[in-house]
């Protein structure tokens, strides 16, 4: 059975959302329940450490979901390629879930080496005998080093846009499912024909 364009349409589609729901998800739970936990102990240097190991455990599978959702929309760009030339507004909208898409692993990325910074400089003063106090893994006391409060903030503010910008990628992806459907092509295709 040979596949066709619909068919590898529905497959990349699938493994787009599927990525992009693992890549979502799983930074929201990093966000809300793994940065947290940490509060539970007493130690600082646990705090940072058993959010360190948890995300070190989901990052493999985090990258595995962007692959499949930068992969996917390749692929799905690929194949709707008269789609962006023929209907007006597709091609926008396709361009700003790409960026959307980019920035966000681009955010990822960098959230992942500012918890790295910050397991380095934690084991650091933990070697020197430094008592290291932190509310939780990206939340500084006025006790913590200054080196590990400032990549503590970098930190948080990267791991929250991490899940605004794939929960944009989703949206954006809906929108352009919508844009499949037989009157918005026809409106998008008019809207081409007859500009304003």
């Amino acid at each position: 059975m040979q596949m066709t364009a619909t068919d590898n349409h529905a497959v990349a589609q699938a493994v787009h959302d599927v990525g992009s729901a693992l890549w979502f998800g799983g930074t929201v739970m990093g966000v809300a329940g793994v940065n947290k936990s940490g509060s539970d102990l007493t130690q600082g240097i646990d705090r940072i450490r058993v959010a360190e190991s948890a995300w070190a455990r989901f990052s493999p599978v985090q990258w595995v979901g962007i692959g499949a959702t930068l992969l996917a929309g390749f692929q799905l760009t690929r194949v709707g390629g008269r789609r962006i030339a023929l209907q007006k507004g597709f091609a926008s909208v396709g361009a700003l879930k790409a960026g959307t898409a980019v920035l966000g692993a681009a955010a990822t990325a960098y959230a992942a080496y500012c918890g790295n910074r910050i397991g380095q400089l934690a084991e650091e003063a933990q070697r020197r005998g430094e008592q290291l106090e932190v509310k939780d893994a990206t939340l500084p006391t006025p006790k913590t080093p200054d080196e590990i409060a400032r990549w503590q903030r970098r930190q948080r503010l990267t791991q929250y846009a991490v899940p605004a910008l794939a929960g944009a990628n989703i949206v954006l992806g809906s929108y352009l499912v919508q844009s499949y459907r037989t009157v918005a092509t026809a409106k998008g295709v008019l809207r081409r024909l007859l500009p304003d």
